[in-house]
């Protein structure tokens, strides 16, 4: 695995802030101020815009990220150029190799990031999240492993249910990007709505983790910070969205994102892989997922960042039983390159993947 220059390393980093103070700045207008408010014993960060009608309040983040206390107090020295970071985007694609999303999955993020849905600290999952890892790694991957024909956020519940802030309706936010999307009820429970899709079947869907019981499993859990959009809760998945990373996502001039850290990508791919249903379309996901899986350890062992993936897979095997064989049946159907990352990572034999506690 070929790793890209470090100029283009460099300049990705760049674009990523440009990217989130542009979107920072779009959130909170210069006419607003930021207050501090506690939220069962934590500090958190709100903005209040004033309106005819009073103080409209937005969720900002919380107090002890850093990151985001940093913007606070520097909010009315940040400038925003999109010039240059569109052409930005297009030296990085060019020059350094790195591929965008599918144009239609980037203007579907950049809408509703655009609505506010990272800033209230959902997550971009699947395939269009890991076209973000290559800039991320500095490292070439293949562009072919990154097309999709939906895109999937996931959101914690308890963060969706405590903000005290929402997206505009979802529908409209994904309808000024096609008119012709449409909300697909779910199957339990005809009255909730986790997923939309436009006329040529591309289907955008909200995930949220189970909660830990399987009750919630397979049925739409109500979240309140999503614009009037419930969220299918599935297994494993609070593991994935778990400290997640900001980057950039390499549409038009940048969009600012939040994705899973790319260790735990790499070990949840393995587990789907596992659950994939044995059809032709079940069979071609979980070769794909397997292949990203590969990829991603590869490119992390190959960037000194083996001891992170390590880490994040001893957390899922000890998770229990289930982890453990979702986890053993993935590596089975993994390329050898990437069984064999693992093992690097683990300091182990490619013979005792999945079989021992390491």
């Amino acid at each position: 695995m070929k790793q890209i220059d470090i100029t283009y390393r460099t300049m990705f980093a760049e674009l990523a802030q440009r990217s989130l103070d542009a979107q920072f700045q779009a959130d909170f207008p210069l006419e607003g101020r930021f207050v501090t408010v506690p939220v069962k014993g934590k500090d958190y960060w709100y903005f209040d815009l004033p309106t005819p009608n009073g103080d409209k309040r937005r969720y900002v983040g919380p107090h002890s990220d850093k990151e985001i206390t940093a913007r606070v107090n520097a909010h009315k020295e940040i400038k925003d150029d999109i010039k240059e970071r569109r052409r930005l985007v297009g030296t990085l694609k060019r020059g350094g190799g790195l591929a965008g999303p599918d144009p239609f999955a980037g203007d579907v993020t950049k809408a509703l990031a655009e609505a506010g849905l990272f800033r209230l600290r959902a997550v971009l999952i699947g395939s269009v999240a890991f076209s973000c890892y290559p800039g991320l790694l500095g490292v070439r991957m293949p562009s072919t492993v990154m097309q999709t024909g939906d895109a999937d956020y996931a959101q914690d519940f308890a963060i969706s249910s405590e903000v005290g802030d929402s997206l505009p309706p979802v529908l409209e936010v994904l309808q000024s990007v096609d008119p012709g999307f449409r909300a697909v009820p779910h199957q339990a429970d005809k009255a909730k709505v986790a997923a939309f899709q436009n006329g040529k079947g591309y289907r955008v869907e909200f995930l949220t983790g189970n909660r830990g019981s399987d009750e919630y499993t397979g049925k739409p859990s109500p979240m309140p910070a999503l614009g009037g959009a419930s969220a299918e809760n599935l297994r494993f998945l609070d593991y994935l969205i778990y400290e997640p990373v900001r980057t950039v996502l390499l549409h038009k001039e940048g969009v600012s994102v939040i994705v899973p850290a790319p260790e735990r990508y790499a070990v949840h791919k393995l587990i789907v892989a596992s659950r994939r249903l044995a059809d032709a379309l079940g069979r071609a996901k979980r070769d794909k997922d397997a292949y990203q899986s590969s990829l991603l350890a590869q490119a992390l062992v190959e960037t000194r960042q083996g001891d992170v993936l390590a880490d994040a897979y001893r957390e899922a095997w000890d998770r229990g039983k289930s982890w453990q064989e979702g986890i053993a049946a993935g590596l089975d159907g993994m390329p050898d390159p990437g069984r064999k990352a693992f093992a690097t990572a683990l300091g182990i034999a490619v013979e005792e993947l999945g079989k021992v506690k390491v």
